[in-house]
């Protein structure tokens, strides 16, 4: 296994979470010590009498006399005090708390690189088999067809592999180099996506409202698309229709997906796009299971471009999620 730096996304990811925490622990339990010392004050300030002042103490009796100035300046310098000491050990105690979940977030990046990387060379030697095999048959060949397909399904498990890479790095990867046009992408996702649906009588329809570019490179639109196909048809019901809509709005391509689905049922739908994440399905949709990656990496595709993915709606009648990517503009 390799050895991370200190100063990785995810060192970095938990002393930010430590330090908003332990902030936090510090206002709570200063307005605590405040709130306190305040009863106290104001409960010694009504046990004063005027009057007593005056009385001489009986025998055996003591008495003390207490300076309202005094006693105010003591209590909030007992209180900044509290609430200093509260807080770095607050600090100190949820640094430590969190420093596993440091780890662990080291150790899956560190898993989804190592595996990537083992299964990025047999893909690789894969992809030249065939292209071997495609040069080696005859003009007209009837496997021709079959042996160019599989070779697009080689380069696109090749192209999910360096996906996961992506998601693995340390650093965020910059925009492509030239804008890319969203329907051309969107259109090679619904094209692939309708032979897996077709065996259940499913329909995708797709609606494009112009031709938006956006910096987000071409095969990772596609990827992201499929990954949202993919959700919609496995919760969609036999017989249905899934849509697609490509939209523009407000300097970003909003590419929306519908099913008409029982919903997203026994889990947050905002917790889809974590990492495992499986929602309960429905005795009338697919029982193809899934394994909760794909939406995550739709996520972590669209954040890297300073996009995001949404859950636009859910209900009985189905769900629409959206995919927001920000928008080039031809001069």
């Amino acid at each position: 296994m390799r050895n991370r730096p200190e100063s990785d996304v995810d060192a970095l990811a938990v002393r930010r979470a430590s330090r908003i925490v332990g902030l936090q622990i510090t206002i709570a339990s200063g307005a605590l010590v405040f709130a306190a010392i305040g009863v106290a004050f104001f409960f010694v300030l009504d046990q004063l009498r005027p009057s007593e002042l005056l009385e001489k103490p009986a025998p055996g009796e003591h008495k003390i006399y207490i300076d309202s100035t005094e006693a105010m300046i003591a209590f909030v310098i007992v209180g900044v005090l509290a609430v200093a000491v509260a807080g770095t050990l607050s600090l100190v105690i949820t640094r430590r708390a969190v420093s596993p979940l440091g780890r662990a977030l080291s150790i899956q990046r560190t898993f989804v690189q190592d595996a990537s990387h083992e299964l990025s060379t047999p893909l690789a030697v894969l992809d030249a088999r065939l292209q071997i095999l495609q040069r080696s048959l005859p003009q007209g060949d009837p496997s021709s067809g079959l042996v160019s397909e599989l070779r697009t399904d080689a380069r696109t498990l090749i192209d999910v592999v360096n996906d996961l890479l992506l998601a693995a790095a340390d650093t965020p990867g910059g925009v492509g180099e030239h804008p890319a046009p969203v329907v051309p992408a969107v259109e090679r996702a619904v094209e692939g996506m309708r032979v897996l649906a077709s065996e259940r009588g499913i329909s995708i329809a797709l609606d494009a409202d112009g031709s938006p570019a956006t910096p987000v490179p071409s095969t990772s639109i596609q990827r992201c698309i499929t990954a949202l196909l993919d959700n919609a048809v496995t919760h969609a019901p036999d017989g249905s229709v899934v849509s697609v809509r490509v939209r523009a709005e407000r300097n970003h391509v909003i590419l929306a997906v519908a099913d008409s689905g029982p919903g997203i049922v026994d889990i947050d739908p905002e917790r889809i796009f974590d990492r495992f994440a499986r929602a309960q399905q429905s005795a009338t949709t697919s029982t193809r299971p899934g394994f909760g990656i794909g939406l995550a990496l739709v996520r972590e595709v669209a954040a890297r471009y300073g996009g995001s993915v949404r859950v636009a709606e859910t209900s009985a009648r189905g769900t629409v999620l959206e995919l927001v990517l920000p928008e080039v503009r031809s001069n």
